[in-house]
C-alpha cells in the first residue's frame, strides 16, 4: 500500500468516525488526488478552520475557482456546514475530507467525474 493509499484509508476513517458520514471511495480518492501534493506537507494537509484568511483561501480557491461556484453567502453557510460536521474541536481537519465534506455539500461531484 503506498502513502496516499494510506492517507486515503486514514481520511475514510475520519469521515466515518468523526464525521458521521459513510465515504464514497472513488470520490475521496479522486478528491484526494486534486489536492496534490499538499497532502504529504504536515501544515498544508489540513484546513485551518479558526483562520478566517485560510476559509477565504478556501473559499476563493477551491470553492469559486475549482467547483465554478459564484461567491455567495451560501459559500460561507457551505464551509461553516463542513466544520461543524467534521467538529469543531476537531483540531486536525484533513484538507482533502474537508474538500470531500464540501464538495458534498454543493453536489459538485460532476467536477470529479
Amino acid at each position: 500500500m503506498g502513502k496516499r493509499d494510506e492517507l486515503i484509508a486514514k481520511y475514510a476513517d475520519d469521515l466515518k468516525n468523526k464525521c458521521g458520514v459513510t465515504p464514497d471511495l472513488d470520490l475521496l480518492t479522486r478528491v484526494t488526488i486534486g489536492c496534490g501534493p499538499t497532502i504529504y506537507n504536515a501544515d498544508a494537509s489540513t484546513v485551518a478552520a479558526s483562520d478566517p484568511e485560510e476559509l477565504a483561501r478556501v473559499k476563493a480557491s477551491f470553492l469559486i475557482k475549482k467547483l465554478g461556484l459564484a461567491d455567495s453567502a451560501a459559500l460561507d453557510e457551505g464551509i461553516n456546514a463542513a466544520i461543524e460536521t467534521y467538529g469543531k474541536s476537531e483540531r486536525n481537519k484533513f484538507r482533502a475530507v474537508f474538500y470531500y465534506l464540501l464538495v458534498k455539500h454543493f453536489g459538485k461531484e460532476a467536477v470529479y467525474a
